[in-house]
């Protein structure tokens, strides 16, 4: 039986920055990884002010995002779909998204397209973010409820019969990778290792808000550690958006692989029998299907 996972974001670089690893870790072994960006991040701004594509980027931000999708997809070794719909943006608080964007869209028009996609790839893990949307961007919010909405419909025989047979995922995950945990655990290990590098200090400033408690705990650590440079190399690719020496992103890996060599999730639902805390998304699959 082939394994195949299914991660739905919002953005291009998405992918990159949450869960790339665990992608490369379940490819080397064989499974089917597919991600769908929902939109084609044509909304963002520039965030890397040393990008070499600058001109590109100010006359055309879509072609370069998918130009850097493409990049990246290669680097992950990963199947990729695109949904399409356009970028809500980031308003200002009490600013309105526009009335066409993907956030603003009914589910009943943004989901079909998404349970089509899961009929016809057939996964049986699903990974997508909170309710909150791991952070409030609306379009995240809204790639966490057409992700649920779509899970459901793709199940249901008696809807969107057009749409390829019915499919049922056995198990939903959301995203826990930036978790407080994961990231005392490789500030402590850097501050005892080399107190004096620029970058520890860099990470004392940020401790504060990265050591807060978000959300609840994960359930589930993939083995991905050997898979980091992968990750990194993936998030490079979406030069738009990430420096390449972004202290948010980019840590030694040698003591992320020391401090917490993992990707973590939490699982939310399942069909197959599995004991929590587990060490793969697929666990409790291979033997009842």
């Amino acid at each position: 039986m082939t394994l195949r996972l299914l991660a739905v974001h919002a953005h291009p670089d998405d992918e990159s920055s949450k869960g790339a690893a665990t992608y490369a870790y379940y490819r080397n072994r064989g499974a089917r990884v597919m991600v769908v960006s929902c939109t084609g991040g044509d909304g963002g701004s520039i965030l890397n002010p040393a990008l070499e594509a600058r001109h590109h980027a100010e006359r055309d931000i879509t072609g370069l995002r998918y130009r850097e999708m493409t990049a990246a997809r290669s680097v992950l070794d990963i199947e990729h779909r695109w949904l399409g719909f356009t970028d809500s943006g980031l308003p200002e608080e009490g600013e309105s998204i526009r009335a066409d964007s993907f956030a603003a869209l009914p589910l009943e028009f943004s989901g079909p397209p998404l349970v089509r996609l899961m009929r016809e790839f057939r996964p049986q893990v699903l990974v997508t973010y909170d309710e909150n949307g791991g952070y409030p961007h609306p379009d995240h919010i809204r790639a966490h409820e057409v992700a649920i909405w779509a899970k459901e419909a793709a199940a249901d025989a008696t809807a969107y019969p057009s749409l390829g047979e019915p499919w049922q995922i056995s198990k939903l995950y959301y995203d826990r990778i930036f978790s407080p945990e994961r990231f005392t655990a490789v500030y402590e290990l850097m501050l005892a290792r080399d107190p004096s590098n620029p970058l520890v200090a860099r990470l004392t400033e940020m401790k504060d808000w990265m050591s807060r408690e978000r959300g609840p705990k994960p359930t589930t650590f993939v083995p991905a550690g050997e898979f980091f440079e992968v990750r990194d190399a993936a998030l490079r690719s979406h030069a738009s958006q990430v420096a390449p020496d972004s202290d948010f992103f980019f840590w030694p890996n040698d003591v992320q692989r020391e401090a917490w060599p993992t990707e973590d999730f939490q699982l939310i639902s399942s069909t197959v029998e599995t004991t929590l805390p587990e060490s793969d998304l697929f666990a409790g699959i291979e033997d009842d299907e």
